[in-house]
């Protein structure tokens, strides 16, 4: 049986009202400590699978160098992209965009973007091949849409479902795929 470990970025150098989806963001300067903690929640693993934006890299090869252990890139671990919308504050995206998003939460393609549809497919090809390795413990850094799909997908419920968890950030989940 497979672990997946999964992994919330540590906090992003951001400011909180500003979306950022894709835009490849540091982290801030709070990283060495939020990093020992995860380091700390985490087990052994034998292999760790990361978004390759920065703020996931960089955990993934601290935790990589902490656990002796390779460290991969997958694009397709990374947050669902918003368009143009990335690096707006929320207040500054049309209210009208943001109003057909939320009546429509899986099919809304942001402009220049992709829809909660579009990430969860993609999440599920990796997923897929996720499943092929022959490492049983992974350890997987990603972003809060990432995670949310991931679980939704493992749990079979709607990505709808999974909108109001929260996943703080360097938190570590545990997660058992079925055999």
């Amino acid at each position: 049986m497979q672990t997946l470990h999964l992994i919330r970025h540590t906090t992003p150098h951001i400011a909180p009202d500003v979306c950022y989806g894709q835009l490849d963001v540091d982290v801030r300067d709070s990283f060495a400590n939020e990093a020992a903690q995860t380091l700390r929640w985490l087990p052994p693993v034998e292999l760790i699978l990361a978004s390759p934006l920065r703020r996931t890299r960089r955990l993934g090869e601290h935790l990589g160098q902490a656990r002796q252990c390779s460290l991969r890139s997958d694009a397709r671990l990374m947050e669902k992209g918003f368009g143009v919308w990335e690096g707006k504050r929320w207040n500054d995206i049309p209210r009208h965009e943001v109003d057909a998003w939320a009546a429509d939460i899986l099919g809304y393609v942001p402009p220049g973007g992709e829809s909660a549809q579009q990430l969860i497919q993609r999440v599920q090809h990796f997923l897929d091949e996720v499943a092929q390795l022959p490492q049983r413990e992974i350890a997987i850094v990603a972003h809060a849409g990432s995670i949310r799909a991931l679980l939704a997908l493992v749990a079979n419920i709607p990505l709808t479902d999974t909108l109001t968890w929260q996943i703080g950030y360097g938190a570590v989940i545990g997660l058992r795929l079925p055999v």
